[in-house]
């Protein structure tokens, strides 16, 4: 059996009204999602998300985007401050990256792995400390899910109806009860929550 350091693997992922994180157009189609993220209550939910944490767990196509995008706004003076801090961590932290694609990592301080994700978060919990992050990785979050692997989510919950596109909480998920321990909403109806796996 392998032997756990205690550390607490959290999720963090926006949705809206109908539990999607993309809409009927594909994974591009962020528009139900992306207007609440720059908002007072998202970007402070955002800080409460990394924060504790010390290894961002992501898969490959969000670690491509990801880190093609936040280096620029780590360098940015006119970014806002919390998202200038948020890239920063992202470029300093531990990354793992699960890719059957990808063999070798282009950014530092990255790995390249290609096992389960269940597998890979039990050789992470093993070793370290601070939160491992699944860092808007929806496949990932689902697979520990399944796995019941999960012991905080970070959700941001948009007000608007998606109609289409991919779901987080899909059938066949085991049963499992979560404490809310935290929920504000914004100004434009967001809400922030934080969830706690009750075991």
């Amino acid at each position: 059996m392998t032997h756990s350091t205690g550390r607490t693997v959290t999720a963090n992922l926006g949705l809206t009204l109908d539990g999607r994180y993309n809409g009927p157009g594909g994974p591009a189609d962020m528009g139900a999602i992306v207007r609440y993220a720059t908002t007072e209550v998202a970007r402070d939910h955002l800080t409460r998300i990394w924060e504790g944490a010390t290894t961002a767990l992501l898969g490959r196509l969000n670690a491509e985007g990801f880190l093609g995008f936040w280096p620029t706004v780590a360098e940015d003076p006119n970014a806002d401050p919390r998202d200038r801090r948020y890239a920063q961590w992202l470029v300093d932290t531990e990354k793992v990256v699960l890719s059957t694609t990808v063999a070798e990592a282009p950014w530092e301080r990255t790995r390249v792995v290609n096992a389960p994700a269940a597998d890979v978060v039990a050789e992470l919990k093993s070793t370290g400390e601070g939160d491992i992050l699944v860092n808007s990785s929806p496949s990932i979050i689902k697979a520990l899910l399944s796995a019941d692997l999960l012991d905080r989510l970070y959700l941001l919950i948009c007000p608007e109806i998606a109609g289409g596109g991919q779901r987080l909480f899909d059938d066949g998920l085991p049963g499992s009860t979560w404490k809310l321990t935290r929920q504000e909403t914004g100004e434009l109806g967001e809400t922030a929550m934080v969830y706690d796996r009750v075991r």
